[in-house]
């Protein structure tokens, strides 16, 4: 089979690559396989200089990366070359902390010695998308490569080139044969993948619905799994936070990619006594998005992905018009694009509309309006999803006060919710379980074993 990538700022088809056929996925289970003892026998040291010859391939191809990156899901240049660099500090960064997160842990007991050691536990399946292409690889990678583990990687359908630009850079890097390979492959071969006794966990990144699929197949192997799926983050407003600076963190936050980030701001939750103004300088902002070709400097707005996805983020607006909501900016596709959708903005949104109760994964905000902080932590917390959110305010004990209620993974008071190696990242609720990034990430895919000795 074949699968034709189209570009979504053209509409045209760019690139045709092959789906694997049962045998080559099999080469590479057995490679896998064959190559993890070595690789996890290999020092820290030895895998900490492979994870920086890898950072310094990433740089190097920077460009080539990034034009994938932008041909294939429509990203700006700049946010592409940020999220590569973004990767190779990753990787640098692990290098540095692997050692820290991995010595055994003295544990104080009537024996004479005991303690945790964390051990690889093989090779890991990771489900990977497109909004993020590179790093949402990476930041399984760095910490899998640095833990002993091996990998094999089923990437998003339209992004093969980056996925076979990642494989490229870690080979380059001097990564050996089988600890890393990417498999070209559709739904139902993921799923045997999956069963493979060679694969001992899953990690997906991904829509709920594949979530649920992944996590059933994972469960009925009894497989560890992690699973990052959708979000519908909160953006509270205060009636004291610095206009300027919210409005500006705003923009950013919803209207960066196209808004199509799980951990996007998507729901602008503000107190009546700033609404209004807050509202009123929220549209003029989004309005100064251009919409044009990614690589072109002067565009601030990408087009979406697909087509489909745009079509789909159309509906969600209209139906949630129908129902109420009051369309203040944009709302309907840019005439003549494959993919664009302008920065749109809906007031008055409240339950039973789409822009309330769903994902909108796209360049549309919904503002809710309400009356006091007891209010907006209420609304805040009344979704299905928990993956992130953030408080803005000037009193910055009060918006951590709210932010240790928000039911989410990640709370950021007066910034914007953002992954950062430092810190473990993951969510609640529908949004998925298990972490990333940081010591909580790289344990996820070890087995923590218990020494005694009495």
């Amino acid at each position: 089979m074949t699968a034709d990538i189209i570009n979504p700022a053209t509409g045209q088809v760019t690139y045709r690559h092959e789906l694997l056929t049962a045998k080559e996925v099999e080469q590479r289970l057995a490679a896998a396989a064959e190559a993890f003892p070595a690789w996890a026998a290999r020092s820290l040291q030895e895998r900490g200089a492979i994870l920086r010859a890898i950072a310094a391939q990433l740089r190097q191809r920077k460009g080539d990366i990034q034009h994938a990156m932008t041909t294939e899901m429509g990203k700006l240049k700049a946010e592409a070359l940020g999220e590569i660099e973004k990767c190779a500090e990753a990787c640098e960064f692990y290098a540095d902390h692997a050692a820290d997160y991995l010595k055994p842990q003295l544990i104080d007991t009537e024996a004479q010695r005991s303690y945790v050691r964390y051990e690889p536990i093989g090779c890991v399946f990771a489900v990977m998308p497109w909004n993020f292409p590179i790093w949402q690889v990476f930041r399984f990678l760095a910490p899998a490569f640095m833990a002993g583990n091996v990998a094999l990687l089923k990437h998003a359908s339209n992004v093969p080139q980056c996925a076979d630009l990642i494989l490229a850079v870690c080979r380059d890097g001097g990564l050996p044969d089988g600890v890393f390979d990417v498999l070209h492959i559709d739904n139902d071969q993921a799923a045997e993948v999956l069963r493979d006794k060679r694969v001992k966990a899953v990690t997906l990144t991904g829509s709920e619905r594949a979530g649920r699929s992944i996590a059933a197949n994972a469960g009925d192997q009894l497989k560890k799994c992690v699973m990052e799926l959708g979000g519908s983050d909160a953006f509270v407003v205060l009636e004291d936070a610095d206009l300027e600076k919210t409005v500006a963190a705003a923009v950013k936050s919803r209207f960066d990619n196209s808004g199509q980030t799980c951990i996007a701001a998507k729901r602008f939750i503000v107190v009546d006594a700033i609404a209004d103004a807050f509202v009123e300088k929220f549209v003029a902002a989004a309005g100064k998005r251009v919409y044009g070709d990614p690589q072109d400097e002067k565009t601030t707005l990408a087009p979406m992905a697909r087509a489909d996805l745009r079509d789909e983020l159309h509906k969600q607006v209209q139906d949630s018009i129908a129902k109420g909501a009051k369309l203040l900016l944009g709302g309907e596709p840019v005439a003549g694009s494959h993919a664009g959708y302008p920065a749109t903005i809906l007031d008055n949104v409240g339950p039973g509309m789409p822009a309330y109760d769903e994902e909108l994964f796209g360049p549309a905000a919904a503002i809710l309006r309400v009356s006091d902080d007891a209010e907006a932590l209420r609304v805040a917390n009344d979704t299905s999803f928990g993956l992130g959110g953030s408080v803005w305010t000037a009193d910055a004990a009060r918006g951590e006060a709210i932010a240790q209620k928000l039911e989410c993974g990640a709370a950021f008071v007066n910034a914007i919710v953002k992954s950062d190696v430092r810190l473990p990242f993951g969510g609640s609720k529908r949004s998925g379980f298990g972490r990333e990034l940081a010591e909580h990430g790289i344990h996820e895919f070890m087995n923590i074993k218990t020494v005694y000795v009495a």
